[in-house]
């Protein structure tokens, strides 16, 4: 966060102050530089007053971000649950959702998949949805579109054997590796190279990007559950808690 100059608080106060100094006269410059040195008197032997304006200043910002997340999560109809290229895992109708933003070259996504697995695959109430957030370079743009190619065809339990195969793979994951997976997942491989570059992979590729730049994710994985954003592998226990606060509390936090 840039710290404000004297000169700029000083010119702020001006600002502030002009409208009621017009009701008297105009303001020449003397009077003008007079006010700023004021300002900056008060500053220099009160500095405590600019740390406790910047705290403020952070907060009103940290407030604002959560209201604009707020607004998007608890929108049931908003892209980030009914994209047109939304495939949901578990149970399609299950009482809590979670939606992870991920890339396929992303470490931790690889190991926060067992996690993942895991909960989908004790609680049956459970829905999950994936987002294709590729971060992590040219490859992971491309195994995101073949990805998102692959969902117009697939079906949801198709789909998912293709993810699962390609968030294990080790080494890099690019363009053939997801061609490969989508093959074994039964993909017509004509539609698919044909789909890769439709009109709608693109669009959806650049909603799951804004979506993301939306709700404050700068990496991978990062998790709505609830009326939550969780940013980083917080791993199986931890989702489970927000998973179980949702359904006591109504929020990931009770």
């Amino acid at each position: 966060m840039p710290f404000p100059t004297f000169r700029a608080l000083a010119t702020s106060a001006l600002l502030i102050a002009t409208p009621v100094l017009a009701q008297q006269a105009p303001m020449t410059d003397q009077q003008k530089t007079a006010i700023q040195e004021i300002v900056k008197d008060y500053l220099l032997k009160n500095p405590e007053v600019i740390q406790e304006a910047m705290v403020e200043l952070d907060r009103r910002q940290k407030d604002a971000e959560r209201q604009s997340r707020l607004k998007i999560i608890s929108d049931k109809n908003s892209p980030l649950y009914t994209g047109a290229n939304t495939v949901s895992f578990g149970n399609p109708k299950g009482d809590v959702t979670i939606v992870e933003f991920f890339d396929y070259n992303c470490g931790f996504c690889k190991r926060g998949f067992a996690d993942l697995q895991k909960l989908i695959g004790e609680d049956k109430n459970l829905r999950l949805i994936t987002k294709d957030f590729p971060v992590l370079g040219p490859e992971s743009i491309e195994a995101s579109r073949v990805a998102m190619a692959a969902r117009i065809q697939l079906s949801p339990e198709k789909m998912w054997s293709f993810h699962q195969k390609l968030i294990t793979a080790r080494g890099r994951i690019g363009k053939q590796a997801a061609l490969d997976a989508a093959k074994d997942a039964g993909a017509d491989m004509a539609k698919l190279n044909r789909d890769i570059e439709a009109p709608v992979v693109s669009a959806s590729l650049q909603e799951n990007i804004q979506l993301g730049d939306q709700l404050g994710f700068t990496g991978t994985p990062s998790y709505v559950i609830g009326d939550d954003a969780v940013i980083g592998a917080v791993g199986y226990e931890e989702l489970k808690q927000r998973i179980s606060n949702v359904r006591k509390c109504g929020k990931a936090a009770c």
